[in-house]
């Protein structure tokens, strides 16, 4: 898989295949809207604080998707195979994150940090 980080993009095994996934200005526009965030740096705080829901991975995963060019909806994302379930989904988002914003300091979207948000995410479908 031919992933170039400087781009912002990460990979990623879903459904049994490799992809790319990448976080562009529209995948940005896009979670701006879906989470009604004002801004990017409300983006940042939102995702900063390390807890993200099934349904916040879903749509970080779907924007993901998009940015590098596959056309998938949310709830078909929620439907795929994400080698290591949900800690794997966790992992990607915050791939993801990190890719787009950079660390997020202390409440930042580490890949621990939102792997450890597992459990919210799985509890809150």
């Amino acid at each position: 898989m031919a992933v170039n980080r400087r781009r912002g993009e990460v990979g990623a095994i879903i459904d049994g295949r490799e992809r790319v996934l990448c976080l562009t200005l529209g995948a940005l526009a896009e979670l701006e809207d879906a989470f009604a965030a004002e801004d990017v740096g409300a983006l940042m705080r939102r995702f900063g604080s390390g807890r993200l829901g099934a349904r916040d991975l879903m749509r970080i995963l779907g924007a993901g998707l998009r940015g590098a060019g596959e056309s998938v909806a949310d709830v078909e994302v929620g439907a795929m195979r994400i080698d290591g379930g949900a800690a794997g989904a966790a992992v990607i988002a915050a791939e993801l994150l990190t890719a787009a914003f950079g660390e997020l300091g202390n409440a930042g979207a580490t890949q621990a940090g939102a792997a450890g948000s597992v459990g919210a995410a799985t509890a809150n479908p």
